[in-house]
C-alpha cells in the first residue's frame, strides 16, 4: 500500500523543513536538545531522493539502491549488515539511524520497533524519511510530516521503497513493479535493485532539474566465501556525480561482474567468454555432441572453435559475418540480444541464466 505523509493540510501547503542533524548534543536543561552537526561539517545532509531496501530470501542478501539530484548519495543513505537487514535514511538525513536501527534489529527488535526506537530519540524526526527491512522480510518505514512534496513510501514482499521531493507516486509504483516482476528470477539482488531504481528514475524520479546527480547500490551477503571483506559486503558501487548516474551504476556493475555484453568481443579472454560458450552450446552451435560443457583451460579464451560457432550463429541470424567485412567472431550488443532472443524461442533462456548466476557473481 502506498503511504504519504500529511499534517492536516494539502501537499501544496507543505513547505520543506530543514533541521540540523546527526550528532546528539546533550545539555543540562529539562527540554530535549535539537540534534545538531558540528558547524565545521558545513551544509546538513539533505538527501531528497528515492530508494529501495530489499532482501533476497534465497541467498540471505540484503541491499539498498538509491539515486538523487544531490552529490554522493552513497555516503549518507544506504546501510546494510550481513544477516541482519538494510536501511535507507534520507530526506533530512540522520546517518546515525543506519547503524542504530541495524544494531537494534540484531538485538532482536523487529524492523518497525527498531525504527520507532531510533525516531523516539530524534527531535528532528518530522524531517526524516527512513526505510528498513530485516532479513526475514519484515519492514519499517517513516515519512515525516516535514519532508517535502511529493513524499511517501510503500512496501511489498521482501522490499521497502520510499521517496521525497518526487514527481509523484508513480515513481515508487515503478520501483515496486520492477522489483516484484523480478521476484524468483535467476538474478542477483544488486542486479534487481539497479533495475528497480532505473524504473523509478524513468518514471520521473527526483522532481528537481539541473542539479548534480548521484546513485549507489550496496549489498551484503552472509554466506561464507562470498565476500573478501569482513563486513561481508559484496557490491558497493557509489557514483558520486554523473550526468546519468543510474546508467553509470549499471555500466559499472556489468563491467565488474563481466556480464556478457559489457564489451564488444573479438578475440579476448574472460568470464564473459564462458557465458558465450554456454549460450552457444545451449543453441547447438558449440560441442553439440556433449550434454554439458567442461570448464577447461580454454573455457575463457576466444578460441577458433568458439569463433566458428559465433560465425555460424550470426549467419543464421543474418548478421554480417567476416566474409562480409566484419571481424571474425564479432560479439557486439546486437549479437548478445539475438542470442538471448534465440534462447527464449528455444525455451532455454531460464536454464542458461541459472547456469550463469555463479559466473557473474560479484565478489570484490
Amino acid at each position: 500500500m502506498m503511504q504519504h505523509r500529511s499534517a492536516g493540510k494539502s501537499l501544496g501547503d507543505i513547505r520543506p523543513i530543514r533541521l540540523l542533524t546527526t550528532a546528539v548534543l546533550f545539555v543540562l536543561q529539562p527540554q530535549l536538545a535539537e540534534a545538531q552537526e558540528p558547524a565545521s561539517w558545513g551544509t546538513p545532509l539533505d538527501f531528497a531522493t528515492f530508494s529501495i531496501a530489499a532482501i533476497d530470501p534465497r541467498t540471505g542478501e540484503s541491499g539498498v539502491a538509491v539515486t538523487t539530484r544531490v552529490a554522493c548519495v552513497g555516503n549518507g543513505v544506504p546501510w546494510v549488515r550481513a544477516g541482519v537487514g538494510a536501511v535507507a535514511t534520507q530526506a533530512n538525513t540522520r546517518t546515525e539511524h543506519g547503524d542504530a536501527v541495524l544494531g537494534a534489529i540484531a538485538r532482536g527488535l523487529s524492523p518497525d520497533a527498531a525504527l520507532r526506537e531510533a525516531l523516539a530519540a530524534d527531535s528532528g524526526a518530522a524531517s526524516r524519511q527512513v526505510g528498513v527491512i530485516g532479513r526475514d522480510g519484515r519492514t519499517g518505514q517513516h515519512t515525516g510530516t516535514g519532508t517535502s512534496p511529493w513524499a511517501g513510501h510503500r512496501a511489498g514482499t521482501n522490499y521497502a521503497t520510499q521517496g521525497n521531493l518526487l514527481t509523484g507516486p508513480e515513481v515508487l509504483a515503478a520501483v515496486a513493479a520492477s522489483f516484484e516482476a523480478s521476484a524468483g528470477a535467476p538474478r542477483h539482488l544488486a542486479d534487481r535493485l539497479i533495475d528497480a531504481v532505473a524504473a523509478g528514475h524513468a518514471a520521473g524520479g527526483d522532481a528537481r532539474k539541473g542539479r548534480a546527480q548521484s546513485a549507489a547500490v550496496i549489498v551484503a551477503d552472509p554466506r561464507p566465501g562470498r565476500s573478501r571483506r569482513t563486513d561481508m559486503v559484496t557490491v558497493n558501487i557509489s557514483v558520486c556525480e554523473h550526468a546519468e548516474p543510474v546508467a553509470e551504476v549499471r555500466r559499472i556493475y556489468n563491467a565488474i561482474s563481466q556480464t556478457l555484453g559489457f564489451r564488444t568481443l573479438e578475440q579476448f579472454s574472460g568470464n564473459d567468454i564462458w557465458q558465450l560458450r554456454l549460450m552457444l552450446h545451449a543453441l547447438g552451435h558449440l560441442e553439440p555432441q556433449s550434454p554439458t560443457l567442461r570448464r577447461d583451460a580454454n573455457a575463457t579464451r576466444f578460441t577458433d572453435d568458439l569463433i566458428a560457432a559465433v560465425e555460424a550463429f550470426r549467419t543464421i541470424e543474418r548478421l554480417a559475418v567476416s566474409a562480409n567485412g566484419s571481424p571474425a567472431g564479432l560479439v557486439d550488443a546486437e549479437t548478445v540480444a539475438r542470442l538471448w532472443a534465440a534462447l527464449e524461442r528455444a525455451g532455454k533462456a531460464r536454464a542458461v541464466r541459472e547456469l550463469l548466476l555463479e559466473v557473474v557473481a560479484v565478489r570484490r
